[in-house]
């Protein structure tokens, strides 16, 4: 990525002018491009390293002594994640689901130019607390939905301007990410083929009545 791109990139996410965004690329912010399914963090490793998402997504995801896999978060465009403000402890492995790119820091010294900054504590803050209600909107759906309503949600949430989710995801993928089995999002997605409400092919998943897949998360 570019050197302009990469400032772009940081006046968006930090919405600071292009001095504010110098400042933070040559004393916190480093940019990196992560491959699809290449790990930036095994769980349990101390880091103190901390990533904003420019481009892609990665997820983290908890495995148990038995080695099952739960999901703790996905990130997107614009959101924060890894060790802050001190070195911590990473609670789960961190995988790239496709390609990505990111800003990478040093938790400790990004901290301590929030604290120079009160610009870059506020863009910081403003962040952090819609990941909280992004958070808790995923832990409302996973305690009151159905199985099935958790597939529906997500199938939104993945879906684009166009209503459409290119490459289609993969049904384990997509349980894992609702928290469910194989089996329940291979139904589900089934019974929505079959009603229409939905069509998958190679290229794409297209959601065909958002409407009504919305009215049906329960």
């Amino acid at each position: 990525m570019e050197f302009d791109e990469q400032i772009t990139a940081v006046r968006a996410i930090f919405r600071s002018d292009e001095a504010l965004a110098q400042l933070l690329l040559r004393h916190a912010l480093r940019y990196r491009f992560v491959g699809a399914k290449q790990l930036l963090g095994r769980q349990g490793d101390l880091s103190g390293l901390c990533w904003l998402v420019i481009d892609g997504s990665v997820r983290i995801q908890a495995i148990s002594v038995d080695g099952q896999r739960q999901q703790l978060a996905q990130h997107g465009p614009g959101e924060m994640f890894g060790a802050y403000p001190e070195p911590v402890a990473l609670r789960g492995e961190i995988l790239a689901l496709d390609d990505t790119h990111l800003f990478q820091a040093d938790a400790q010294q990004l901290a301590a130019l929030a604290a120079q900054q009160a610009p870059i504590g506020a863009a910081l803050a403003i962040l952090l607390a819609r990941q909280l209600d992004r958070a808790l909107d995923r832990m409302l759906a996973r305690t009151t939905y159905s199985a099935a309503g958790r597939v529906y949600a997500r199938l939104l949430d993945l879906a684009d301007k166009d209503n459409s989710i290119a490459p289609p995801p993969q049904v384990t993928a997509l349980a894992l990410s609702a928290n469910t089995t194989r089996e329940s999002a291979s139904r589900a997605l089934a019974a929505l083929v079959r009603r229409g409400i939905i069509s998958r092919d190679e290229q794409a998943l297209v959601i065909r009545a958002p409407r009504m897949l919305h009215d049906m998360i329960a």
